[in-house]
């Protein structure tokens, strides 16, 4: 008979904790293994039977997964902020990769997609972008804060306009503060110009799907959001249902109960309560919840079909932003459908909906 083996992982930079448990949950073996392809394969080589193996997603969840998923029957690279087990009582690297395994055995895990084979080289000019855009408002909220501690003021966007570049810089009389603005503006002019080049080169790398031509045909979803889109999600089919997809981009309402049945004339009945609402997931991807948010803002202030769908939410007595949040949902759940079946936006379909 082929037996099971549970086996956790506890990854770190240069080490990883290894625990393996069989099918009756009793601990088998234990290791610490450095943390290189020769030495994980190694260790799996001397064990008999199914391999099952687990891990968190973290820095090394990517390269370890590929490194398995060819050598192990099942891979599972686990949410680590699911795994409340984990938290409870004494806490180290053997006692975590234990846990881990079993959790596997007990098949309490929930999985975190990893096949980007497909969409690697976008996801790494996604990150890129991203990143700088971090760095280009990171510079300029220290440029804002400089002159704002001075009285100076720098409302809207006329501070990073190069033409009176000259101007903002003389009204600075200290030395010290007058260098530190020059180099400054410096950086985020740098910052711009390899902000560009990324940006283009990931339109191009984004024209290379197919699903981009279907995305950037929704209205303020646009070439950017596209590739960053399927960077991301990579591919549609992994959501069952727009729910789903709502949920992992952090936009599905949760609700929480207690006691939702009682007892009335000794027949069990559901009481009629009504369910409270606790505000949206926290446990999402950050970078979609922000790219359908920012999508719906631009939407709802801008013409087209979607202002219109905004407008009448509006004129049911919805709050504006509880309506920016539901339109939000809608461009997300339009482009789930869409990429799914590969069909262009059809604004008369949203039309129809908001009637």
């Amino acid at each position: 008979m082929n037996d099971v083996k549970f086996i956790g992982l506890d990854v770190h930079k240069t080490s990883i904790s290894a625990a393996v448990l069989d099918e009756s949950g009793k601990l088998v073996m234990q290791a610490v293994l450095m943390t290189n392809a020769a030495a994980v394969l190694s260790f799996l080589h001397g064990l008999r039977g199914t391999l099952r193996v687990t891990f968190e997603e973290g820095t090394h969840a990517a390269w370890l997964h590929k490194v398995l998923k060819s050598q192990v029957a099942e891979v599972v690279v686990c949410d680590p902020r699911r795994n409340a087990l984990l938290k409870s009582g004494n806490k180290n690297d053997q006692v975590d990769a234990r846990k881990l395994a079993d959790l596997l055995r007990a098949d309490m895990l929930k999985a975190v997609y990893h096949d980007d084979t497909q969409t690697m080289t976008l996801k790494e000019l996604g990150r890129t972008y991203r990143c700088l855009t971090d760095d280009c408002t990171r510079v300029m909220r220290r440029l804002k804060a400089l002159y704002r501690s001075l009285a100076i003021d720098t409302g809207g966007k006329k501070l990073y306009s190069k033409r009176r570049r000259e101007q903002w810089i003389n009204q600075l009389q200290q030395p010290g503060q007058r260098y530190r603005a020059e180099r400054l503006f410096e950086q985020f002019e740098q910052l711009k110009t390899l902000r560009r080049q990324v940006r283009s080169d990931l339109i191009n790398e984004g024209h290379k799907h197919a699903a981009t031509a279907v995305l950037s045909s929704i209205p303020f979803v646009g070439p950017i959001r596209s590739a960053l889109l399927i960077a991301r999600v990579q591919t549609p089919f992994r959501f069952r249902t727009k729910r789903q997809f709502w949920a992992y981009c952090g936009l599905a309402l949760e609700t929480r109960s207690s006691a939702d049945h009682q007892f009335v004339n000794g027949e069990l009945r559901r009481k009629s309560k009504p369910v409270f609402i606790r505000g949206l997931n926290l446990n999402h991807n950050h970078d979609l919840k922000n790219i359908f948010k920012s999508a719906a803002t631009t939407a709802s202030a801008s013409p087209g079909p979607f202002r219109d769908f905004y407008e009448n939410l509006l004129g049911k007595g919805m709050k504006p932003e509880m309506a920016r949040l539901t339109l939000a949902r809608k461009i997300a759940a339009i482009s789930l459908s869409l990429w799914k079946k590969g069909e262009r936006f059809d604004p008369e379909q949203l039309t129809t909906q908001a009637a």
